[in-house]
């Protein structure tokens, strides 16, 4: 695919010392201090407005999900072998017919032009730039248009009108935009519980208060760098891409409207979104092995096993947990990828073990995005990368796909 994307070319060097990410020496100052994704989390907490934060870090109700989605990593040990020769150890792994970078992407991530300056562009160039495929939210607020420009590649993400005459209208849309690839999120059929933003003071649409204006005078990085620079630029942000025309602005009452229940979608609007739409189409947000045979027989390219981050349903089981029964219905062929609570690494490389072909990751690039635009965004990536590359010689395997259930230790979930 000719020369190596910037921010790569170094996952190759054996060197488990140096930085992480490529050409370390050469990063900001503030770059330099982030070592893992978590840091990034640390940096966006100071950086943004604690209603903001509040919004993009939180899941719904007692937030069980989203602690979950982390302790499911907790369960497995590594058996590593040794002496194997990983020299030419690389993370290229194909997945839809081309060859990406890294065995990760970027997950649809709604309103991150709200935590971070035109949030959804500098996630696309970032994965341009890396050659990892970044998905972009129904519910983001720049024009999937001027995305797709600036990401040929990219995938969009919709959440489904409820009427059909809506669906095709904005399938219309997302084809002539030029995307590809198609995530049908299902696990939407009403708004989850996140009660959690309220008691922050984030409301979508949102309401201006006091409070609200005192936590931007004290975060002036954010005031300046990002919400006034987007009003004066770019005017008030609007949710783009959820119809197939503008959608309403964020301040308006019309939002509430604009993503009203969906509960009375079926199958049978899935079948007609497969018959109009040509290129490939992914189904986001099973968790049954059961929705994984439907989507497949319903003539789904793929399916992303999500729990929504826990954002949706307050004790819904994390997609790791699941991995293996899906895997084990669909056959180890089909593509089964997996998000939800991913952050470091090791937590690629066990999905992968467990049979999942592709990982994607939201909050934490959200958040890299927040602190430094693109630079923060692809130094994440390098982060991530080279941990995998790291552990992947650390385990004695040679590429992504080369793990397996057989280089882990933890009898229960892999017989």
């Amino acid at each position: 695919m000719g020369s190596p994307p910037r921010g790569l070319e170094d996952f190759a060097a054996p060197s488990s010392s140096a930085p992480a990410g490529a050409g370390a020496q050469a990063l900001p100052r503030r770059l330099r201090r982030m070592l893992s994704l978590d840091d990034f989390e640390a940096a966006a907490r100071r950086f943004l407005p604690a209603p903001i934060f509040a919004y993009v870090s939180g899941g719904c109700e007692t937030n069980r999900s989203l602690r979950a989605n982390r302790s499911a990593f907790e369960g497995f040990a590594w058996v590593p072998r040794v002496l194997a020769d990983t020299s030419g150890r690389t993370l290229a792994t194909s997945l839809f017919g081309r060859q990406y970078a890294a065995p990760f992407g970027i997950a649809p991530m709604g309103i991150s032009a709200l935590s971070a300056y035109r949030g959804d562009l500098v996630q696309a160039q970032a994965a341009a730039a890396t050659n990892v495929p970044m998905i972009l939210s129904g519910t983001s607020l720049i024009p999937m248009e001027e995305v797709a420009r600036a990401n040929p590649a990219a995938w969009f993400q919709a959440y489904v009108p409820g009427e059909p005459e809506r669906i095709l209208k904005l399938l219309d849309r997302v084809e002539r935009a030029g995307f590809g690839t198609l995530v049908v999120t299902v696990d939407t059929p009403v708004s989850g519980n996140r009660e959690n933003n309220i008691r922050a003071g984030f409301s979508t649409p949102l309401r201006p208060s006091l409070r609200l204006a005192l936590e931007g005078l004290r975060h002036p990085g954010w005031l300046c760098k990002t919400a006034l620079r987007t009003l004066l630029l770019h005017g008030m942000p609007h949710f783009e891409n959820s119809q197939a025309t503008r959608g309403a602005p964020i301040l308006s009452a019309s939002v509430l409207r604009d993503f009203g229940a969906r509960d009375h979608l079926d199958w049978q609007h899935f079948a007609l979104i497969r018959r109009r739409w040509k290129g490939r189409l992914v189904v986001k947000g099973i968790l049954d092995a059961r929705d994984a045979l439907q989507a497949r027989e319903h003539g789904a390219d793929g399916v992303i096993l999500s729990n929504h981050g826990g954002r949706q349903l307050d004790g819904a089981v994390s997609p790791m947990q699941v991995l293996p029964g899906v895997v084990a219905a669909l056959g180890d062929d089909y593509p089964v990828m997996i998000d939800s609570g991913f952050r470091r690494g090791n937590d690629v490389l066990l999905a992968l073990a467990l049979g999942a072909k592709f990982v994607f990751v939201g909050r934490p690039f959200n958040y890299a995005g927040a602190v430094a635009g693109q630079a923060g965004v692809e130094h994440a990536i390098g982060i991530l990368a080279s941990e995998i590359l790291r552990n992947m010689a650390l385990i004695g395997v040679q590429s992504p796909a080369g793990v397996s259930r057989e280089n882990l230790f933890a009898p229960s979930a892999c017989q």
